[in-house]
């Protein structure tokens, strides 16, 4: 079994050349105009209790790119007592396996030298285990407690990045999942 920081890593440094697959849900309860201020939650908020491992380089890498964006959606980032908002990331990787079954080798077989007209029938089957990671961003109602908004990317993850290639992934993930909010009227 692969150690939590190591899972952490491979999920953060999402494929490069894989598609990002985002998804969001929100309270349809909750009216997103009020919110103006941001912080991370702190474990203090969550009970004490940590429902991920998070790796250094790469929690800085993630943080980043989610100030960057709430500043550019015009909220502000204070301190957890002054805040609308508390914002949380999670992190998953899975193991998945991909099979592909390849039938060919009908009609005419330029290769059977003895029997170069014959029919036959063949099959070829590739079995592939990749790692797919999930990005999640959770924003809690900081007076409330209550998770009012979350966002989600997943997409393949890709071994041997470059720090630079693993930040510029990052960003591109925050960006995707941010992208969904606030929630627009009517989705």
């Amino acid at each position: 079994m692969m150690k939590p920081v190591l899972l952490l890593s491979l999920a953060l440094s999402l494929s490069g050349c894989a598609s990002i697959s985002t998804d969001s849900d929100y309270s349809t309860q909750v009216d997103f105009n009020q919110y103006r201020s941001w912080a991370w939650i702190s474990p203090d908020d969550s009970n004490g209790v940590s429902p991920y491992q998070q790796d250094g380089l790469n929690e800085q890498r993630i943080r980043a790119a989610v100030t960057a964006q709430l500043q550019q959606q015009g909220l502000a980032q204070v301190s957890a007592e002054g805040a609308d908002l508390l914002v949380n990331t999670l992190t998953s990787v899975e193991t998945k396996i991909d099979v592909d079954t390849f039938y060919g080798n009908f009609g005419y077989h330029p290769y059977y030298q003895h029997y170069p007209l014959s029919a036959g029938f063949g099959t070829e089957t590739r079995v592939r285990e990749y790692q797919q990671g999930t990005l999640m961003i959770d924003l809690i109602d900081a007076d409330s407690r209550q998770l009012v908004w979350r966002g989600s990317a997943t997409s393949n993850v890709k071994k041997r990045q470059t720090p630079q290639q693993k930040s510029d992934r990052i960003q591109q993930t925050v960006t995707a999942i941010l992208a969904q909010f606030p929630p627009q009227s009517g989705n």
